[in-house]
């Protein structure tokens, strides 16, 4: 299947520069929790400060400029001006984030992290690096402006709520099923803890081994029987409501019988990591990895479209679960045609209820608009097909096992030598760079990072969030690491191998926590730290400034339009808490729409906005 928008000619360049915004110099100003990642990441990939000459001068938000290109700019907001949402904690609040990551405690709790912020951060980045695609693809000259019609797009704006949205569609698109949740949403879930007080987490996605590791442990036959589907079900749930009696079997158990067990099941278990000993590991490594591939050819696309920087450019994603999927799905929003490589009988995540029109609705959250070929990776003839159609690609990407590209002669080498002006993405779990890792998955990751310990104030124990956080932090670096590789691309006639990780979006998550625990201070944040406070009919948020004076009001008695008039009437600043995503349909805080698809999925707004 080719592409017939791609054509390639025989067009070498020098393989400077090294990174794909070298060159380029940079001026960022903002709000500072996105804009402290923003210019980390524009830094790493290459853009210096900017020295103040006049194309940056007195600029607001942020400016990318030189190197040959037109000045590329963008501004990020918290949300609609008017609409409360004014911070993280408001953000987190009016989104839905409190309420989905409250699950496992059966009530709304704030993320302990800036986790919107960042993703925006993230977000922002894309955005920068598509735009400077658009222009390179559209013709530009060392002096001018690009050419073609309309050009692509100069300004990106994004905005934390439209973040939020993003991070929750997934929970949000089971809200517009036609069947109830395969597991009713209800407090609990791992870590589980050891007679000798270690918390760990737990791991499989196989029945066969978690009824194995129980057994091991001497359970009973009916709770490890129970306990699978919510397990199972917590990484689209965002709870696990197994029952209680688990947790007593391993409080009888010493952690290395549990070591012992899970290695005779095939199960894998993970000792929770404190943020310190994540900081005294940390290697300082980018998020991502950007190598060239070789001497390659330039790709000749039409001009994007106004908006779609990536018109024209086709993917290949052979992903599973939720990381390079949505990487994937967000290349296709900013207008490449996506393929999905699915299995013979197509992916199995399509009938995960609860469904739409007959399609799972989580798996449409990240998968709409893509279009399917299915292949037996596994066969020659398949492995062959599959080649065929990246050498008419310009992006393939996967998340499969560590080893399984090279086992199948289907790595970045192997495919280089079909299309050498291919960017061969991979999204993976530990990029290498932890030693005997457990499996690569969000909680286990999670788990080892001190992710469990930084997401809840000082006064809780450390608990992963059962809110998949690092697949889709994981999911918007593997989609920054295709942009950067593409503009790499574009400025060298390479073609580039990118790699990015859960661990680098852990990385880049507690980058503030682990600077605090490297300094020798707490790292974590105070006590009762973005609890929201209860009303009569639901709950609030303070923002973060007005948390401690907030606190001293008791409005349990009040409903929750007064509370809000009551901490408003002392200056402080408030906003309600979403606690059925469904109503974000008709919040009039949010500054995005949320539409249906063609199977009446939820559909969140685009995260950036080209002008």
């Amino acid at each position: 299947m080719a592409s017939p928008a791609t054509t390639h000619t025989a067009v070498r360049r020098p393989l400077e520069p090294a990174r794909p915004l070298d060159a380029l110099r940079c001026h960022v100003n903002g709000p500072p929790a996105v804009t402290a990642v923003v210019a980390d990441h524009l830094r790493r990939l290459g853009a210096r400060p900017s020295d103040g000459d006049g194309q940056a001068r007195g600029a607001g938000g942020i400016t990318l400029h030189g190197g040959g290109f037109a000045p590329v700019t963008a501004r990020t907001a918290w949300g609609a001006r008017g609409s409360g949402i004014e911070d993280e904690a408001t953000a987190q609040a009016a989104t839905g984030v409190m309420a989905v990551h409250g699950r496992r405690h059966g009530a709304p709790r704030g993320l302990g992290v800036d986790y919107l912020a960042t993703a925006t951060g993230v977000l922002t980045v894309q955005g920068l690096l598509a735009a400077l695609v658009g222009q390179a693809r559209g013709g530009r000259t060392p002096a001018g402006p690009p050419r073609g019609p309309g050009g692509p797009a100069a300004h990106v704006s994004t905005a934390v709520d439209r973040t939020g949205l993003l991070t929750v569609s997934q929970y949000l698109a089971a809200t517009g099923a036609d069947e109830p949740e395969a597991v009713e949403p209800a407090p609990g879930g791992p870590p589980f803890t050891s007679a000798d007080g270690v918390l760990f987490e737990l791991e499989t996605l196989d029945p066969g081994e978690w009824a194995a590791f129980w057994r091991a442990l001497e359970a009973p036959a009916d709770a490890l029987r129970a306990g699978w589907r919510p397990f199972q079900f917590r990484y689209a749930t965002a709870c696990a409501p197994f029952p209680v009696v688990l947790h007593e079997v391993t409080r009888l158990h010493p952690w290395e019988r549990i070591r012992q067990a899970a290695g005779a099941s095939g199960a894998e278990v993970c000792r929770l990591r404190t943020l310190a000993e994540r900081a005294g590991e940390s290697d300082g490594a980018d998020p991502w990895t950007l190598a060239p591939l070789g001497a390659g050819h330039a790709a000749t696309t039409p001009v994007p479209a106004p908006g779609r920087p990536l018109t024209g450019l086709t993917v290949l994603e052979a992903g599973r679960r939720i990381q390079a999927p949505l990487a994937a799905h967000l290349l296709g929003l900013l207008g490449a045609r996506v393929i999905r490589i699915e299995p013979p009988g197509g992916d199995p995540l399509r009938g995960m209820p609860p469904a739409c029109d007959g399609v799972s609705a989580r798996w449409l959250a990240l998968n709409r608009g893509k279009e399917a070929v299915e292949i037996d990776i596994k066969s020659p003839v398949g492995r062959s097909g599959l080649r065929e159609l990246a050498a008419e690609a310009d992006v393939f990407l996967h998340n499969w096992a560590p080893g399984k590209a090279a086992e199948l002669h289907l790595d970045a080498e192997h495919l280089a030598v079909v299309n050498p002006s291919l960017v061969y993405a991979y999204t993976g779990g530990w990029a290498d760079r932890i030693a005997d890792p457990p499996m690569g998955t969000d909680f286990m990751v999670q788990a080892r990072t001190g992710v469990g310990e930084a997401v809840h104030p000082a006064d809780e124990p450390p608990v992963p969030s059962l809110m998949t956080l690092l697949d889709l932090m994981g999911g918007l670096h593997g989609t920054e690491a295709v942009l950067a590789g593409l503009l790499l691309r574009e400025r060298t006639g390479h073609g580039v191998r990118v790699e990015s990780s859960l661990l680098g979006a852990a990385d880049t998550l507690l980058a503030p926590a682990l600077r605090r625990a490297a300094r020798g201070e707490d790292p974590r944040r105070p006590a009762g730290f973005r609890h929201p406070l209860r009303t009569s009919d639901g709950w609030i948020a303070p923002s973060d400034a007005s948390a401690t004076a907030a606190a001293a009001y008791d409005v349990r008695g009040m409903c929750t339009e007064d509370a809000l008039d009551q901490l408003r009437s002392h200056g402080l600043t408030a906003t309600s808490v979403t606690t059925d995503l469904s109503d974000l349909h008709h919040d009039p805080r949010l500054s995005g729409p949320i539409g249906r698809d063609a199977h009446g999925a939820p559909a969140v707004p685009d995260p950036w906005s080209f002008a």
